[in-house]
């Protein structure tokens, strides 16, 4: 069988190579790219993120990124965002900018700093995993790697809305010092608060799951 092919987004992010040899290791095809065809044609999308929200919304937009994750979600096109590339998928975020941007809009709600004794949240925690979720079938009691100081503290959708009306999202939360958003999943769009990447064997276990759903 052939192996999925998957373009991680070269927007200048920050390190991503580890991002690219764990999907290698769990069997995808592995593109480090900002080229649209590559980035429409590839069966996953993945986004990756470090740094400031602002600053990752304007290297996104500089590539035409909103509009190829865009339009990859309205053809049904899986988009798995990690860390900051999953906050940019909020309306906004109150960390502190020279130059400040919006965000994607598939979810609403806005990005807040974590209210802890200790921030930035670094190191290992464990989710509570959405009841029915697939993405985390077999790791729903696993710890994974954070490194963030900014988070969505609460999920608040009435309905759901986006460019997959219809299919309720399926929100995991983990605790530091307050409860925050770790992972959603919504039809074709993915999204985790920690990096896979970095979390050991349950990453990995993740990465592999999200490849069998493209």
């Amino acid at each position: 069988m052939s192996r999925p092919t998957v373009a991680v987004l070269d927007y200048g992010s920050g390190n991503v190579r580890s991002a690219v040899r764990a999907l290698e290791h769990v069997g995808a095809s592995v593109e480090l790219t900002a080229d649209p065809d590559a980035v429409l044609a590839a069966d996953g999308l993945f986004v990756p993120g470090v740094g400031n929200f602002h600053a990752c919304v304007q290297r996104l937009t500089a590539v035409r990124g909103p509009l190829l994750i865009g339009r990859r979600l309205a053809g049904g096109r899986p988009v798995l965002g990690v860390c900051v590339g999953m906050q940019v998928l909020f309306e906004g975020s109150e960390e502190p900018a020279a130059s400040r941007a919006e965000g994607l809009g598939e979810w609403p709600g806005v990005v807040q700093r974590l209210e802890a004794e200790v921030v930035p949240h670094m190191g290992w925690s464990r989710v509570s995993a959405a009841p029915g979720s697939r993405l985390f079938a077999g790791v729903e009691q696993e710890r994974f790697y954070f490194v963030h100081s900014y988070a969505l503290p609460t999920w608040v959708m009435p309905e759901p809305t986006g460019s997959f009306a219809g299919q309720a999202p399926l929100v995991t939360t983990a605790v530091h010092g307050q409860p925050f958003v770790a992972a959603v999943e919504n039809g074709p769009l993915c999204a985790t608060q920690f990096h896979p990447e970095k979390s050991g064997e349950a990453g990995l276990t993740l990465l592999r799951t999200w490849l069998g759903t493209l």
